[in-house]
């Protein structure tokens, strides 16, 4: 059963979602070939599945140490109730905050922070999100290697 105007993606929507995945600057001629359809019906395809936010952004991969982004962590946060909403506006303030999730559990929210070196990451930590009203506790799980999962 589909819910009130979300349409159900079919094979060939998935195709085009793992074709554009995989390489993101892939011309609607190739993404077209890979999924077997037309480039008029890949175009098609491709703004709809963006018109309805399936699609919400076109982006590239960077590699967090090539980059000069030496030193990673997952920050945990426990929130003071119905702090959230402004919350999370100071959060997407920060550069070197990569991810935030709203997640249930232990903690509440999850952050994925990367640094130029220890004394940034410590840094971001200690002075910027301790700092924020509304942040209870944090807890710092360093990264000592990232793996692409594809």
């Amino acid at each position: 059963m589909e819910a009130a105007g979300v349409r159900r993606l079919d094979d060939i929507d998935h195709g085009i979602l793992a074709e554009l995945t995989a390489n993101g600057r892939a011309s609607v001629t190739a993404v077209a070939e890979a999924v077997h359809i037309s480039r008029a019906h890949a175009y098609a395809r491709i703004a709809r599945l963006t018109e309805t936010g399936v699609l919400s952004r076109f982006t590239a991969v960077v590699d967090p140490v090539k980059a000069g982004l030496r030193s990673s962590a997952y920050v945990t946060l426990k929130v003071r109730q119905h702090s959230w909403r402004e919350l999370k506006e100071q959060l997407r303030a920060v550069p070197e905050i990569h991810h935030i999730a709203l997640v249930g559990g232990s903690f509440d929210v999850i952050l994925l922070v990367r640094a130029q070196d220890n004394v940034h990451l410590r840094q971001v930590i200690f002075d910027q999100l301790q700092s924020m009203p509304g942040i209870l506790d944090t807890q710092t799980f360093l990264v000592f290697e990232d793996l692409d999962s594809r």
